[in-house]
């Protein structure tokens, strides 16, 4: 098929490559604007671009899609579908209706669940137990039109955001060439999204990482692994921020919220609002990820020392939120 592909992260990469390496012919690439990034803010291209250009492949990158001048080039192509994978802009509906069987989304979640821009964060630390793909015929709306094919997995217990997207990435790029190979056949079934079982998936925030002792230790468990890799779970500990990249729940003797209980090999164990969370991969700001016998090796903390406490709401998102 003649394909546009609008997208811009590594997840949208996985999937331009399988529909190369299936023989769709890429008649053109959206990718957004390179942009400043890493410690010298040098203009970086996306992972899209990257890809495209050692492909060849005609390479746009509009700041916006609103342009008629852009229109008449992408109604030149004589494109059969467009493929849309985290682009970043918002498709118009003149844009929607150019290509001859429409545009086609790579979503990773089980639509109409977390419709937006953060579903793998915002299935983790809601505490979901599977996601998966959704191949989703756009509209105008924001993640709603109708659902084309859906693949389901499971989400580990230990699952961080990194691992959970890179299975999401295989499995992105596999059910959009099963769905593009179904879709000139009419065999793709059209299933409308109950709106009601709608969530939003809103943007991830830094205060979110912030580590509340007085949730529980599974939540705050779901904190470190939504957050690894970014911005990574933290706390306040004697005047410095920690960043926390791997903890386990353990049983002992409950102490108040945030107190260190035990220090050892093993790792930091530290009372929750109900339950232990023990931290077994730190970092303190400025220093490397060090597992926690190798952090205390360096740095004194005693148990009956404690963690800084944030008000016992918090910050963080419900996942009951409706959109």
């Amino acid at each position: 098929m003649k394909i546009i592909f609008a997208g811009t992260p590594v997840f949208a990469a996985a999937a331009l490559e399988a529909l190369i390496n299936a023989g769709h012919e890429i008649v053109s690439v959206l990718t957004q604007p390179d942009r400043p990034a890493g410690r010298g803010m040098k203009l970086m291209a996306s992972a899209v671009k990257v890809l495209a250009l050692q492909h060849e492949l005609m390479l746009l990158q509009p700041k916006t899609l609103k342009d008629s001048t852009l229109h008449e080039q992408l109604q030149a192509l004589d494109a059969d579908v467009m493929v849309v994978a985290a682009y970043g802009l918002i498709l118009p509906a003149s844009v929607l209706q150019i290509p001859r069987f429409g545009c086609l989304n790579i979503h990773a979640s089980l639509l109409p669940r977390w419709r937006g821009a953060a579903p793998i964060q915002r299935a983790i630390l809601a505490g979901d137990q599977e996601t998966g793909i959704t191949i989703m015929q756009m509209d105008a709306g924001l993640d709603t039109g109708v659902m084309l094919l859906v693949h389901r997995i499971a989400i580990a217990a230990d699952e961080t955001s990194q691992f959970l997207h890179d299975k999401l990435c295989v499995l992105g790029a596999q059910s959009i060439v099963e769905a593009l190979a179904l879709l000139p056949q009419g065999k793709l079934d059209s299933v409308v999204q109950d709106d009601a079982l709608a969530c939003y998936a809103s943007k991830i925030k830094k205060t979110e990482a912030q580590i509340n002792w007085h949730q529980s230790a599974e939540q705050i468990n779901r904190v470190v692994r939504t957050f690894n890799p970014s911005p990574g779970a933290y706390a306040n500990f004697q005047g410095s921020v920690i960043k926390i990249w791997q903890a386990q729940l353990v049983a002992g003797e409950i102490g108040q919220p945030g107190e260190i209980m035990v220090t050892g090999r093993e790792g930091i164990t530290v009372s929750c609002g109900e339950g232990l969370l023990r931290l077994e991969t730190i970092q303190k700001a400025g220093g490397k990820k060090l597992s926690a016998e190798n952090f205390l090796a360096g740095h004194v903390i005693r148990p009956g020392e404690f963690f800084e406490m944030i008000n016992s709401t918090g910050s963080g998102h419900d996942p009951k939120n409706r959109s």
